[in-house]
């Protein structure tokens, strides 16, 4: 594996939390993903993600695509597409950095291609 991007940067920032609210990942009129355990995050120079646990993601739906990335502060990804489709809609980091090592185990979904429904967490914290 190439060496993080934290290295050379060890302030860029990828802010990582979990979400007790519902997240729920669509397309076409499909779930594709629903959980309760969800990580949010925001990474410098990127739009929010939510990540959803591998657990609560249908992959009976998913097939891998053959593209593969690297980011030099979380790894290298591998894609899934829609068994039905050309494109892929989702990704993950297998083996992330140390920095983000919380992102293993976890399904990102692109939202311009489909979906992403954030509801509230149960029970709702009350002020």
């Amino acid at each position: 594996m190439e060496p993080s991007g934290y290295i050379d940067r060890p302030d860029y920032r990828v802010d990582i939390r979990r979400i007790r609210n519902l997240v729920r990942v669509t397309y076409g009129d499909r779930i594709f993903g629903e959980s309760t355990a969800s990580l949010l995050v925001a990474e410098q120079d990127h739009g929010i993600v939510c990540y959803l646990p591998a657990s609560d993601v249908r992959f009976d739906l998913l097939v891998p695509h053959e593209q593969t990335s690297r980011c030099p502060f979380k790894g290298t990804a591998r894609y899934w597409r829609p068994a039905d489709g050309p494109d892929p809609i989702a990704w993950e980091y297998a083996e992330p950095y140390a920095e983000v090592a919380i992102l293993s185990g976890h399904i990102g979904f692109y939202q311009d291609r489909v979906r992403v429904e954030v509801g509230v967490a149960t029970p709702a914290v009350s002020r």
